[in-house]
């Protein structure tokens, strides 16, 4: 009796107990969105002149394969190693052959005169670049006018006037929940809109590029889709298709934009010089998370970690544990909000930040570096190869492991013996033959310890794994 009465005064107690929840009201009003049986809720007004600023994209390039058959594939093709193994490695194949390797993608008319904007990845190492024009069966030939891998954004033109410009929205006015349309070419099928809302805000971290600020969305964005565009409800262009994630290739509702905010600012450096000149802070930097918030007066910024030698950072006297709160007129709520920023900024100006240290905000101007490469890092020691020193700034930045020390691969040149070969970008050259390498005097050094050899070992750290190259 007593457990009966101890359960019965229990959930009276927790029954008692005083919760107001918002309730909605019942029995709400609903109407018909097309507010009359003789019509049809529709968005083709909202699309009908932006679909004439949309492009079909294709190209083409040629790959060329090595003219000798790489030692490796000698041994992987020993009859002892496919026995034990079971294994047929492909063979490459030979001098003569080239293979021609077609795509598909999309682009955004930004001018009247021809120019377009599309990803760089649609244009990427293409030898000819074709674009035709929304309901015209005629073909264009494009020259590529520029290239920033760094957003993936690219600016090619065609010979033509009186062209449907799109018309650019203000990406920072957006908001969760906005509908959108993506507009292109999905799987080469001609042009399609679908439709979707605005998913997330200020995605980065994606992994997909240096500089993210990506707008996530669940309007489907297909194969083909990439390099077109995202529009609001007025047809007004918010952000250009990037990517999507998926786990078997197709759409899972969960597509990524370029800003068109960010997509004005590079298109328009491409156009005026062809190449985009970024200031460089020379700093790594980190949220404020968990117990660290209480250490600062400011909730929100970019918090210093480190500071690269001989940087602009490095100059402006600012110190691990500074907290960026503010540049020039830009606050700065987050570490993506000073990288994207700084990423705007063209070198050798003057440029003023506002940081908190030890619980005083003080502000310090100086002249902002640029990432111009050493003329080391443009050294020819591997054909096709440019190379840049791994200091500890980019090994934060790429998430290389301390231990890791090397060479890093920053681009590989297309139809070059490094191409060829398998370089890739991103790969970090560890060694030579048995000469460990951890700059690029180590490297430079070792190929002309090793002197004239037909075939040398390139020890690549890539992955999480170290893996064999072999260059002639």
């Amino acid at each position: 009796m007593k457990k009966i009465f101890l359960c019965v005064a229990l959930a009276s107690y927790l029954f008692s107990a005083n919760i107001n929840f918002n309730e909605a009201n019942s029995n709400p009003n609903r109407v018909n969105p097309a507010n009359g049986s003789n019509v049809v809720l529709s968005y083709h007004d909202a699309i009908k002149d932006v679909k004439k600023s949309v492009v079909n994209i294709s190209t083409s390039k040629t790959i060329e394969y090595s003219d000798r058959t790489n030692p490796l594939e000698e041994f992987f093709n020993d009859p002892y190693f496919k026995q034990f193994f079971d294994f047929d490695f492909p063979k490459r194949k030979g001098k003569s052959d080239k293979e021609v390797v077609n795509s598909l993608g999309s682009g955004v008319i930004i001018s009247k005169d021809g120019y377009i904007v599309t990803n760089n990845h649609v244009v990427e190492d293409a030898d000819n670049i074709m674009v035709n024009l929304p309901g015209s069966d005629t073909e264009y030939k494009a020259k590529l006018i520029g290239k920033d891998p760094k957003t993936d954004l690219a600016v090619i033109k065609i010979e033509a006037n009186n062209l449907q410009a799109v018309t650019f929205s203000n990406s920072d006015d957006l908001m969760e929940g906005d509908i959108v349309f993506a507009l292109g070419n999905p799987f080469g099928v001609g042009f399609s809109v679908t439709s979707g809302i605005i998913s997330a805000l200020n995605k980065d971290n994606i992994g997909l590029n240096q500089y993210e600020n990506f707008i996530q969305t669940d309007a489907s964005i297909n194969p083909g889709n990439s390099g077109g565009a995202l529009v609001d409800t007025r047809g007004f262009l918010v952000g250009i298709n990037s990517a999507i994630l998926s786990r078997g290739g197709g759409n899972n509702g969960i597509g990524f934009a370029i800003p068109s905010n960010m997509v004005k600012d590079i298109s328009k450096k491409l156009i005026q010089k062809g190449k985009i000149e970024r200031g460089i802070l020379g700093v790594t930097i980190s949220a404020l998370q968990g117990d660290t918030k209480k250490a600062y007066k400011n909730q929100e910024g970019a918090l210093i970690t480190d500071v690269q030698k001989g940087s602009s950072a490095d100059d402006a006297k600012l110190k691990r544990g500074d907290l960026v709160i503010k540049v020039n007129d830009k606050v700065i709520k987050s570490p993506t909000d000073l990288k994207n920023y700084i990423g705007t900024l063209e070198p050798n100006q003057n440029i003023n930040i506002t940081y908190e240290r030890d619980g005083v905000v003080k502000q310090v101007s100086f002249i902002l570096k640029g990432d111009k490469e050493d003329k080391a890092n443009q050294t020819n020691i591997i054909d096709g190869l440019n190379l840049k020193e791994l200091n500890a700034n980019l090994k934060a930045k790429l998430q290389i492991p301390g231990d890791i020390n090397g060479v890093l691969v920053d681009e590989v040149k297309n139809k070059s013996k490094a191409k060829s070969a398998g370089f890739r970008a991103g790969d970090i050259i560890v060694g030579v033959e048995q000469i460990e390498v951890k700059n690029l005097k180590d490297l430079s050094e070792a190929f002309k310890k090793i002197g004239k050899k037909e075939w040398i070992k390139v020890w690549v750290y890539r992955g999480g794994f170290v893996t064999l190259l072999v260059i002639k």
